[in-house]
C-alpha cells in the first residue's frame, strides 16, 4: 500500500508539474459570462487566464453577465482560430444651421490586441470627412473618408460615396484616434442631415439607410469591430515545445500578426490551449464520413475507415461495398505463356539489378576519389600539418560532408546569402537539428582563397573567446572549401553605424561597451592566445553584433600566428584602406601596434558616425583619422562627435576615448599602447570616473596626408584593400576585401 501511495504521489505531482509548465489554468475555473464561453487562454478569474508579462490582456471581467475588455469594452464573441468581437461607439458631430452643437470622438487603446483587416471605417453624412490617426510610438499615421452631397441620396444598402463612404484601416492598429467634422461652408441641407458620423464596423455588418441613418445613427451608438490576437511575439519555430498548444493541435504562425495560435489536428475538436482540449470527432455519428451503401463507418482516432461485409470488397471511388468479379479460369496454354513472360521479365531485372548496383559501386569509388581530391586540393593535407605543428586545439572543429552543406544551404540558395567579399560568400544554413549557422564559401577558381581559408581554421583552432565568432567546422571535400560558424544574428557593427537597411541607434553606453570588448579580444590574441595572433583586417565591416549588442570578431582570414620568439613578421601588405597601419603599409613589417592602429579607426568611427574613408569631405579630411586629428587640433571636437552619444552626462568620457584614439592612430607603432593597455583604460570608462592615464600630452599626429600609405586618387566612398609585396616594393589594389 505504501509502494502504491508513492506512485499515486508521483504521477500526481508529474501532472501538476506538466500542468505549471504548460501554464495551464486551474480545473475550477469559471468558463461562461452570460450567454459568452471564456475558455483559456482567457479567463475572468485570477489564474485562469495565460499570464503575459507585464500585461493581463487575456483578462477580462463579467458584470452582471456581461464580458468586458480593458476600459468596459464589451466583448460580444471570442474565437479560438485569434479573433475577438467587440462592441465600439460612433463619432459623431452634430450641427444647426450657424454652429457646432454637439460633438463627440473617442481615442482607443486595445492593449495587446490589434484591429484586423475585417475592419470598415465608416463616415455617414453629406459634405462628411472623418479621420482614423493610428498612433505609434511618437509618430501618427492617418487615413480617411470624404462624402459630398448637395441633396438627399437616392438609393439604400451602398455605401459608395453618397452619404456614406467606406475604407479600409491599417491592420495592426492598437491604438488610434477616430474624429468626424463637417466642411464650415456647409453645415445642414434643408435640416435633414444634422450630424456627421464616424465609425469602425466588422465588414458586412453594417448596411446604409438613407432615410435612418442619416437621420438617427447617433441612436445606433455601438458597432461590432474585429480584433486580432495571438501568443506572444515569436514563431512556432523559435517557442518549439515550449508552446501552450495542448495535446492533438497544432501551432500555426498567426498571419495577421507576430505570435503564434494553435488549432486541433483533424479528426479532433475543442480547445487547442487546453492539455487535453482537442477530443477526438466520431465521424461515424456526425454524418462527416462519406461511406455509403453497405459500407459500415468504423471510427478510428482522429479518423474513420468504411468496412465492408465479408465476401466484398470497397470501392474506393464510391466508398460502397460489392461482390467482387470472379476472373475465370484460363486454359492451360495461357498459363504457360504467362509463366514464360514472367520469367522473362525477373531474369531482365536481374540483369539490369546487376547493372545497376555496379554501376552504383563504381560512382561511388569515383566519387570517393572526387572528394579525395578536393581535399587535398583544398588544403586539407596542409591543414593536418599545421594542426599538427600549432598544438592542441581549443576548439573540436567538426568535419561536414558536401550533401549536408547543400542540405543546409538548400542549394546554395541566392535568397540563403548574407554576405559577399573579397573572401568568397556566405550564407545562412539550417543543420538538421534546426540549428542555425553561417557557412563561407570561397571563389570558385579563385587559387588563393585557399591559404587565406587554411589560415582561417589554423587561427580560429589556437583561439577559445567568447568575443570572437565560434568556428564549428569545415567542408572541405568539394569543389571549394567551407567553413562553418556560428550564426550572429544582428548584423555587423558598419550596419549599425552606416547601414540604411538597419534601424539603428547605438547609445553611448553600447558603443563604449562594443570597443572595450573588442579592446579585450585584441588584447587576448596578442598576449594570452596560445600562439600571439595578429587580426590584420581589423574593422567595422568584420565586426558582428548578436541580439544583446556583443562584439564578435570575425574574418580571420588574413590573420597570422607569430612565433614566441619574433616580435614582427615581414609580410605581403594585406588589410582595408582607411583601417590600414601607414607604418605596416611602408615597410611590410607586421606587429600587434598594426592592430591597435586599425582598432583607433573603428573607436573613431563609434565616437563619430562617419566612415573610415569619406569622400565628401575636404581633401585634407577624406580620411577620419585625418578628420578626427584636425578637429581635436583645432579644438572643435564637439563638431566631429556623434550627435546621437554626445550629453552633459558623458563628455569627460567621450574626451577621454578621444584622447586614446589618438594614442592608437599615432603614426609610429612603438609610440602606440598595447591593446592591454587600451582594453584597461577603456574597461575603466564602464565602472569608475578616476582613470588612470598613460601620457598628459597628447601629441599631434604627422604627416596626416600619409595616413593611408597611398594617395587618395578614387572620388568614389567604397572601401579597398590593400596589398604591398616588400620584395618587388610594389603596391596592388584589390578593390573588394572583407566579408
Amino acid at each position: 500500500m505504501k509502494v502504491q501511495g508513492v506512485i499515486l504521489m508521483a504521477i500526481y505531482f508529474s501532472l501538476a508539474y506538466t500542468q505549471l509548465i504548460k501554464g495551464q489554468p486551474r480545473k475550477d475555473c469559471q468558463t461562461r459570462c452570460g450567454n459568452i464561453t471564456v475558455e483559456y487562454p482567457f479567463g475572468i478569474s485570477p489564474d485562469c487566464y495565460y499570464p503575459v508579462p507585464g500585461d493581463d490582456s487575456f483578462y477580462f471581467t463579467c458584470e452582471k453577465e456581461k464580458l468586458f475588455f480593458g476600459k468596459n469594452l464589451p466583448i460580444i464573441n471570442i474565437s479560438h482560430s485569434g479573433e475577438l468581437r467587440i462592441l465600439k461607439a460612433i463619432s459623431y458631430s452634430c450641427y444647426n444651421d450657424t454652429e457646432l452643437t454637439d460633438q463627440d470622438y473617442y481615442t482607443t487603446t486595445l492593449a495587446n490586441f490589434t484591429l484586423s483587416n475585417k475592419n470598415r471605417f465608416t463616415a455617414v453624412g453629406c459634405n462628411t470627412y472623418s479621420v482614423m490617426t493610428k498612433m505609434k510610438e511618437d509618430v501618427n499615421y492617418s487615413t480617411g473618408c470624404l462624402s459630398l452631397c448637395d441633396s438627399l441620396p437616392v438609393g439604400n444598402g451602398l455605401c459608395s460615396g453618397d452619404g456614406c463612404c467606406q475604407t479600409s484601416v491599417p491592420q495592426g492598429s492598437q491604438r488610434f484616434v477616430i474624429r468626424s467634422n463637417r466642411f464650415n461652408s456647409q453645415r445642414s441641407i434643408n435640416g435633414f442631415n444634422p450630424c456627421s458620423f464616424a465609425f469602425l464596423v466588422e465588414d458586412g455588418m453594417f448596411n446604409f439607410s438613407v432615410e435612418e441613418d442619416l437621420l438617427s445613427l447617433r441612436n445606433v451608438r455601438k458597432f461590432p469591430i474585429v480584433l486580432d490576437w495571438s501568443i506572444g511575439d515569436k514563431t512556432c519555430e523559435q517557442v518549439g515545445n515550449t508552446s501552450i498548444c495542448g495535446g492533438n493541435s497544432n501551432c500555426f504562425n498567426s498571419t495577421t500578426r507576430n505570435g503564434y495560435i494553435c488549432k486541433c489536428k483533424p479528426g479532433f475538436d475543442g480547445n487547442p490551449y487546453l492539455l487535453d482540449g482537442c477530443q477526438d470527432i466520431d465521424e461515424c455519428t456526425s454524418s462527416i464520413h462519406n461511406c455509403f451503401g453497405t459500407s459500415i463507418c468504423e471510427n478510428t482516432i482522429g479518423s474513420f475507415y468504411c468496412k465492408c461485409p465479408s465476401g466484398q470488397d470497397l470501392n474506393t471511388t464510391t466508398m460502397s461495398c460489392a461482390i467482387p468479379n470472379k476472373t475465370p479460369k484460363q486454359e492451360p496454354k495461357y498459363l504457360r505463356w504467362i509463366t514464360t513472360v514472367l520469367g522473362t521479365i525477373i531474369g531482365c531485372l536481374l540483369i539490369l539489378l546487376v547493372v545497376s548496383c555496379i554501376q552504383q559501386r563504381m560512382k561511388q569509388q569515383k566519387n570517393t576519389e572526387l572528394r579525395q581530391k578536393f581535399f587535398e586540393q583544398n588544403g586539407g593535407g596542409i591543414l593536418k600539418q599545421r594542426l599538427s605543428v600549432a598544438g592542441t586545439s581549443n576548439c573540436d572543429v567538426k568535419i561536414f560532408t558536401e550533401e549536408g552543406m547543400k542540405e543546409a544551404t538548400n542549394g546554395y540558395d541566392e535568397s540563403r546569402i548574407l554576405g559577399q567579399g573579397g573572401q568568397g560568400t556566405v550564407y545562412k544554413g539550417i543543420l538538421p537539428d534546426t540549428s542555425i549557422v553561417a557557412i563561407k564559401k570561397a571563389r570558385l577558381g579563385d587559387c588563393s582563397q585557399v591559404e587565406q581559408f587554411i589560415n582561417e581554421v589554423l587561427v580560429l583552432s589556437q583561439v577559445n573567446h567568447r568575443n570572437v565568432v565560434k568556428l564549428l567546422g569545415c567542408c572541405l571535400e568539394t569543389e571549394v572549401p567551407l567553413l562553418v560558424y556560428e550564426f550572429i544574428t544582428n548584423g555587423t557593427l558598419f550596419d549599425h553605424l552606416h547601414g540604411s537597411f538597419f534601424d539603428s541607434s547605438l547609445t553611448w553606453r553600447s558603443r563604449l561597451k562594443i570597443a572595450t570588448e573588442i579592446a579585450g579580444t585584441l588584447a587576448y590574441l596578442h598576449s594570452s592566445a596560445s600562439i600571439p595572433i595578429i587580426h590584420r583586417d581589423i574593422k567595422t565591416a568584420n565586426i558582428l553584433l548578436d541580439e544583446n549588442l556583443t562584439a564578435k570578431v570575425a574574418d580571420f582570414g588574413a590573420s597570422r600566428l607569430i612565433p614566441m620568439d619574433k616580435e614582427e613578421l615581414a609580410t605581403m601588405v594585406q588589410g582595408t584602406l582607411g583601417y590600414l597601419d601607414p607604418e605596416y603599409y611602408n615597410t611590410g613589417l607586421l606587429n600587434e601596434k598594426s592592430d591597435v592602429y586599425s582598432f583607433g579607426v573603428v573607436l573613431m568611427e563609434l565616437l563619430s558616425g562617419q566612415k573610415a574613408l569619406c569622400f565628401e569631405r575636404p581633401q585634407q579630411s577624406k580620411h577620419v583619422v585625418s578628420y578626427f586629428a584636425s578637429a581635436t587640433k583645432e579644438n572643435r571636437l564637439h563638431e566631429v562627435i556623434d550627435g546621437k552619444v554626445m550629453n552633459e552626462v558623458n563628455q569627460r568620457e567621450i574626451h577621454e576615448a578621444a584622447r586614446i584614439v589618438l594614442e592608437c592612430t599615432r603614426l609610429i607603432g612603438e609610440e602606440r599602447p598595447r591593446m592591454k593597455e587600451v582594453a584597461a583604460e577603456l574597461e575603466s570608462l564602464r565602472v569608475t570616473k578616476n582613470k588612470h592615464k598613460w601620457s598628459d600630452e597628447y601629441p599631434e599626429p604627422k604627416g596626416i596626408g600619409l595616413l593611408l600609405g597611398v594617395e587618395i586618387l578614387s572620388a568614389q566612398g567604397e572601401t579597398s584593400s590593400t596589398g604591398y609585396d616588400s620584395i618587388k616594393n610594389v603596391a596592388l589594389l584589390d578593390i573588394e576585401a572583407g566579408r
